[in-house]
């Protein structure tokens, strides 16, 4: 049984003042209630139907996390989804740091001002994929805990670290690294198919209706462009943002197997 105060707290941090407030996010749905229980995170609480409990036990068992049976009628009261699932969790937000030496030597991603929430539950999911460890974005982006976000990565963002940055400061700090390169999509750049590619460096990929902004783009010193196919014909205007950061990215990566 759920109280009425906690329906009432947890229908509250849908709402991100809510979710800064208590630190706290929620997962909905069996893959990633069962991505989070793999992972590192503080769950601090699991509701979840009678069915759900009797065929996951063990792994409850193991994490040691209190679960609280609820009714398909109480799910109904707090899910976030058209179809309600079989459950629910409370998380507890982590806290990431960064280094630049490790920055470095790594391949990441920076986001500016992203606003579209299946866009970064996308990326984060893409990056995830291809190995990249750290996403960095500005602070007008949409937030990472908007619970869209959180269903587009699929457990994603729980092996994925992302940074909200001040960016002047940040593109500050990596005048210190030495050999890393800053690459980002523009239509006059040079095809990514023929281009050098580093192992290490910065991807950034702009806002989904104006792309890289002028305050950001003389800072980029690597400019890449998709070609369309056939080339220079008629096409679409532009490719989503994050189906382009799937396309950079493979790319990268196939230059290293």
């Amino acid at each position: 049984m759920i109280s009425k105060n906690k329906i009432k707290f947890i229908n509250s941090i849908k709402k991100k003042k809510y979710r800064d407030i208590n630190q706290c996010f929620f997962a909905e749905g069996e893959k990633l209630v069962d991505e989070l229980l793999n992972s590192d995170l503080n769950i601090i609480e699991i509701y979840a139907t009678s069915e759900w409990i009797n065929s996951n036990l063990q792994q409850i068992t193991k994490q040691n996390t209190e679960v609280i049976e609820i009714s398909e009628l109480e799910l109904n009261k707090i899910s976030s989804l058209t179809t309600p699932n079989k459950v629910f969790a409370i998380t507890k937000q982590p806290s990431f740091d960064f280094k630049l030496n490790e920055i470095g030597k790594e391949l990441n991603i920076f986001l500016e001002n992203i606003k579209d929430p299946g866009n970064l539950g996308t990326i984060i999911r893409i990056a995830d994929w291809f190995g990249i460890k750290n996403i960095f974005c500005t602070k007008e982006s949409v937030d990472l805990y908007n619970p869209k976000v959180i269903q587009a990565s699929m457990g994603a963002i729980y092996r994925t670290k992302v940074h909200y940055i001040e960016t002047a400061k940040f593109f500050s700090d990596l005048k210190s690294i030495d050999n890393f390169n800053i690459y980002g999509t523009f239509l006059e750049g040079n095809n990514i198919y023929k281009e050098d590619l580093s192992t290490n460096g910065l991807i950034i990929m702009g806002n989904e209706s104006h792309g890289i902004s002028n305050t950001i783009s003389p800072l980029i010193n690597k400019k890449l462009f998709i070609p369309n196919y056939p080339l220079m014909n008629k096409t679409s205007e532009s490719l989503n943002i994050s189906t382009a950061t799937a396309i950079v990215c493979s790319e990268f990566r196939r230059r290293i197997t």
